[in-house]
């Protein structure tokens, strides 16, 4: 019945809803007029003016039930298609009882109750927070507390990222997989800390920490077998307890400290110690020059006074006397003054040679007079000196 229909809100010429059992037999002979339509027609009425059968039931009430349930089978089946998005799995459940896991696209399955479709979502990242929830500020404490191996306590905070491999496994083999995921990481990081050094976990072994949890963790969820990867272990924070921070501090100072006084030690100890050994080196190849010097001239002398003996031996006056001269001749010839002693008198005679030298004219050029290095300078004093002496000797040995 249309809006337009005038029998619509109108009952016994008042006006008001319309009347319910009306309204469902003007449906009725509806329906029974079409099926009369399909039929043919034929047969006796009755006294809604349907035809009825054998059985006293009209066959336009059978043709109606048979429609409705057909439309109803047709919807149930219909409600059986699904669709399984990119990046997810459908787990088929047949009245509870797993059957199938079917990949992404249109699919078809025994409509409800008989069977039940679970979307679980494979590529999406999930992550669990240990220590800590939503921030790094706002601690658990009871899970960010943790032993380390030289009997320190250290507060870490840390994620865990994974993705599901399995979601059979996921699904059915633990009831809380989120919550199993979280107590295999804490069991996980408690372990690798209690084998590491408080300094190692603080400072330089934060990402191989992270690497030994991810394996850890992903052995022990792989043996609980919950279908899930570990992607990704990602160190929020590590730092001793707030209560004890200031005194770490001060003792990571005083650390800092003795590095930079060591290092400026040994900085140190590099510039002065290659300067002693070569001055050591030095001082040994000096002290090994001046043995050499001194054996050498030695030999010398040795070597000369044994000349001059077979010498004097053959003539020991002539010998004495140039000696002697020689001696003179060497001791004059550096001195611009002499004093003469007479034996006569008490007096000394002084003759000041340079100035005679200087007034008595220009004299004929001397020969240019080399510079003697100081060494053979020495050298030569103590060669006089040796022949001075070695002279004395001899005038005493005569004059006994």
């Amino acid at each position: 019945m249309g809006l337009n229909d005038p029998q619509w809100g109108r009952k016994k010429g008042n006006s008001g809803p319309p009347d319910l059992d009306e309204l469902w037999r003007n449906v009725n002979k509806k329906l029974n007029s079409l099926l009369k339509r399909k039929s043919g027609g034929g047969g006796g009425e009755g006294s809604d003016g349907g035809e009825k059968p054998a059985g006293g039931k009209p066959l336009h009430f059978r043709g109606g039930i048979g429609l409705i349930a057909g439309v109803l089978l047709l919807m149930w089946v219909s409600s059986g298609f699904y669709i399984v998005n990119e990046g997810q799995r459908g787990v088929v459940l047949r009245f509870g009882k797993y059957v199938e896991t079917t990949q992404a696209g249109l699919r078809w399955h025994i409509p409800y109750p008989v069977e039940v479709v679970e979307s679980v979502n494979v590529s999406q990242v999930r992550t669990v927070e240990i220590g800590y929830r939503n921030n790094v500020r706002s601690k658990v404490l009871k899970e960010s507390l943790m032993l380390t191996d030289d009997e320190n306590i250290i507060d870490i905070q840390f994620a865990v990222q994974y993705i599901l491999k399995n979601p059979e496994e996921f699904l059915f083999n633990n009831r809380e997989p989120e919550s199993a995921v979280m107590q295999a990481a804490e069991t996980a990081i408690r372990e690798v800390i209690g084998k590491s050094k408080m300094d190692f976990v603080l400072y330089e072994g934060r990402e191989q920490v992270a690497a030994q949890t991810t394996v850890l963790m992903q052995e022990i969820l792989d043996r609980y077998k919950i279908g899930v990867a570990i992607s990704k272990v990602t160190m929020q924070n590590a730092q001793p307890p707030e209560q004890v921070q200031a005194a770490f501090d001060d003792a990571v100072k005083a650390g800092q400290d003795r590095e930079r006084q060591k290092n400026e030690g040994q900085a140190y100890a590099n510039d002065v110690i290659p300067k002693a050994r070569g001055n050591a080196a030095r001082l040994m190849e000096e002290a090994e020059g001046y043995k050499q010097r001194v054996i050498v001239s030695s030999e010398g002398d040795a070597s000369r006074f044994k000349q001059i003996l077979v010498e004097y031996n053959k003539a020991p006056g002539v010998t004495r006397d140039r000696l002697y001269l020689e001696m003179m001749q060497q001791v004059l010839s550096s001195s611009t003054k002499i004093l003469v002693d007479q034996k006569s008198g008490n007096n000394l005679l002084y003759l000041p040679l340079d100035k005679l030298i200087q007034t008595s004219g220009p004299s004929p050029t001397p020969a240019p007079i080399t510079e003697t290095p100081p060494s053979v300078a020495q050298e030569t004093g103590l060669d006089a000196g040796a022949r001075t002496r070695e002279a004395f000797r001899s005038r005493e040995r005569e004059s006994r």
